[in-house]
């Protein structure tokens, strides 16, 4: 195998890696209200040197191999109605991967992801059911960069609010399904539980424990990332935030998680910030 083939292979794990780390769930399951916009711009950085093979044991990168890499966001959610949010998902990463043999690196737009959240049902306004529709389009032809194919998720969440131990506190569970279709197409479930507590009686302050992952299957069970490979995998992995409000607008979120179990697919630890900003039209 030649440098450059090698370096691309390390590269695209380490891409596809890195795109299921950051995966996020922005808003929740809890109701935006008609007429107000949210934007949460968010930088993340991911590293990873070591990797679970398909019989989930972990090992290094060969050659003393390495992935890093930033992704910048813009997520945006826009109450339309107090039944349906319009939410858009722009992400951008720059990723390197060096190894003993040389380095290599892909930078560029991922996937564009477009969705329609309808709130079903709510219990005394404390307890949120919600199901949102996603269509997924590529914004690359550069296959280094994900899958190249269009994709669609239905996405079920159920969110409420409570007390423990004296605090407020809240909880998110998550999961949506999601397919991506063409040559060897990936299915994929990703599921997330999130819980938070508020630290002071103002709401400004607050933490919270995630526990989340992703099961991906295809016909295609090679360890690779190119459009035709990394498609069969799994891995789970645990985060915790904490969140300040600078002002009942705006808000500043920093995250830290690491990867716990996995099968073909990197071992790694990332490191988030996030800004939430909200404006009332109505």
């Amino acid at each position: 195998m030649t440098l450059k083939n090698t370096l691309s292979k390390y590269l695209l794990t380490g891409i596809v890696i890195f795109a299921l780390a950051t995966g996020k769930s922005y808003a929740g399951g809890f109701p935006v209200r008609p007429g107000r916009i949210s934007l949460s711009p968010s930088a993340t950085y991911f590293f990873a040197n070591k990797a679970w093979d398909a019989d989930s044991h972990k090992g290094a990168f060969a050659n003393n191999g390495k992935f890093s890499s930033w992704s910048y966001s813009l997520y945006s959610e826009v109450g339309l109605s107090r039944r349906f949010t319009l939410s858009v998902l722009a992400p951008y990463v720059m990723n390197t991967f060096s190894t003993d043999l040389g380095t290599s690196k892909s930078s560029g737009f991922q996937d564009l992801e477009v969705g329609i959240r309808y709130y079903l049902a709510n219990i005394n306004y404390k307890y949120y059911f919600s199901l949102q529709g996603t269509a997924i389009l590529p914004m690359y032809t550069n296959t280094a960069l994900g899958y190249n194919q269009k994709g669609a998720e239905l996405k079920l969440a159920f969110a409420g609010s409570g007390h423990l131990f004296g605090k407020n506190s809240f909880f998110i569970l998550e999961n949506g399904v999601r397919e991506y279709f063409g040559y060897e197409s990936v299915f994929q479930d990703r599921y997330n539980a999130t819980y938070g507590l508020t630290l002071d009686k103002k709401f400004r302050e607050q933490i919270s424990l995630s526990v989340g992952g992703f099961y991906a299957t295809s016909i295609n069970k090679d360890f690779n990332v190119n459009p035709s490979a990394s498609k069969n995998f799994a891995f789970n992995q645990v985060s915790l935030s904490y969140g300040h409000a600078f002002a009942k607008n705006l808000s500043l979120f920093l995250t830290g998680g690491t990867f716990v179990t996995g099968r073909n697919t990197g071992a790694g630890t990332s490191f988030s910030a996030s800004l939430n900003y909200r404006i009332d039209t109505k």
